[in-house]
Order: C-alpha cells, then sequence, then structure tokens
C-alpha cells in the first residue's frame, strides 16, 4: 500500500498552496518539506512565488509556525503569505462564542456614558444625545436614538443598527460614517428603522422590514410596528 505523502504542493492562480498531512510526527513532516521544497526550487528558480501553508487537523503552536515558514523562506524565490489551520485554538473559541451572544441593557443611556460590547447588543431604553453605543456586532435599541451608535467596530460591515427612532447625531458601521438622517424630532407616526451599510459601502437608513431581504442570517430579532 502506497504511504500517504507528508507534503502536497499544488499551484494556484495565487502562487503555492502546502497541504501538510496532520498524521504523522512534526519531525517527519519538516523533513519531508525541506526535501520536496529543494526539489521544487530547482524547477522554479528565478520565479518569486507566493505560498500559503494549510496544516490540515494539526493543531501547531506559534514555535512551530515559524519553524514552517522559516523551511519555506530558505528557498530565496519563496514568500509565505499565510498559514491556516482547520483547528480552532480555545481562545479563538471563547470569542467567537462571546461575539455571538447578544447582551442586554435596560435603562437610559446618558450623555457621556459609552457602553462597549464585542457582539451584539440590545438597549431597552433611549440613547441620549452624548450617550455613545460601540458594539461589535448588531445594536438594537428599543427606544429613540439620538446619540452616537457604531455598530461592527471590528471591521463587520454586515452589521446593522435598529432603533424605534431614528434620530443620531451619528451612525457607524465598521468604517463607513452617517450623521443624522435630515428629519425633524416632531415626526408623529414612524417606523422602526434600520441602517446598514448598501453596496457602494454608504449607510443606509430604511424601514425594518428590508432587513428580512438584506440580512437573511440575522435571526436574533424580530420586530416592527
Amino acid at each position: 500500500m502506497n504511504k500517504r505523502p507528508n507534503v502536497v504542493i499544488k499551484g494556484t492562480k495565487e502562487g503555492l498552496t502546502l497541504h501538510l498531512n496532520d498524521q504523522c510526527s512534526f519531525h517527519e513532516l519538516k523533513a519531508e518539506l525541506a526535501e520536496k521544497l529543494s526539489a521544487h526550487h530547482r524547477e522554479t528558480e528565478g520565479h518569486t512565488l507566493a505560498v500559503h501553508i494549510q496544516t490540515g487537523n494539526r493543531y501547531v503552536t506559534d514555535e512551530q509556525s515559524e519553524e514552517l515558514k522559516g523551511i519555506v523562506r530558505q528557498k530565496r524565490n519563496l514568500v509565505v503569505n499565510g498559514l491556516s489551520s482547520n483547528v480552532m485554538t480555545k481562545d479563538e473559541a471563547e470569542r467567537l462564542v462571546d461575539e455571538r451572544n447578544i447582551e442586554t441593557m435596560t435603562g437610559v443611556v446618558r450623555s457621556g456614558q459609552v457602553i462597549e460590547v464585542s457582539g451584539d447588543i440590545l438597549v431597552v431604553g433611549d440613547v441620549n444625545p452624548g450617550g455613545k453605543i460601540h458594539a461589535g456586532g448588531n445594536i438594537y435599541i428599543l427606544g429613540t436614538l439620538k446619540g452616537i451608535a457604531h455598530a461592527g467596530i471590528n471591521g463587520r460591515k454586515d452589521a446593522v443598527i435598529v432603533a424605534s427612532r431614528m434620530l443620531p447625531s451619528q451612525l457607524r458601521i465598521a468604517d463607513a460614517l452617517n450623521r443624522a438622517p435630515d428629519r425633524m424630532e416632531e415626526d408623529e407616526e414612524h417606523d422602526m428603522e434600520c441602517a446598514f451599510v448598501d453596496a457602494e459601502g454608504q449607510i443606509v437608513v430604511d424601514r425594518l422590514q428590508v432587513l428580512r431581504h438584506l440580512r437573511p442570517n440575522i435571526t436574533s430579532f424580530k420586530g416592527g410596528r
């Protein structure tokens, strides 16, 4: 029976991908990686190639990661552009769980008060002028938003801001910025509204119902008037 290779090199439009066997010992893996890269180097010498390392279901420490990258970098025409694994670290798992949780706050966010959460937040109350909500995920406000709301602070452009009444001093989603909609506070009838980033990268404020089509994956908040 043929032994499974410990290193498989595949060419892509971006360069090379190294698929590493996750069942062999790390020592065996390094030896075969160095051997195969030496053979491949003779064929591609003179051409600079980007290399991505895929370790499969093998968990590699930071030290082992640097060892693998070092073996690749010994070939002067190879540049490492990343290393990925199917294994999630404990810190990564905890962060993912944290970001998917929705935190709830009941009460008014007053001027000068800053509320920060890593995931989604539901505020049952108003956000007064000068109050700020910062969230890594979505922001839902069952009340009037008159202050500043910044959703997707870590770059999530698919995040949304929902409020019973939108009268913000500023809206931000990821790096997109929008000031208050041009509307008088004395408007009587209004629907719940949402703010989201459109295809042009601009923040748009619309009726809450549009989220059903724009963000069908959002299930943690349902409502409307």
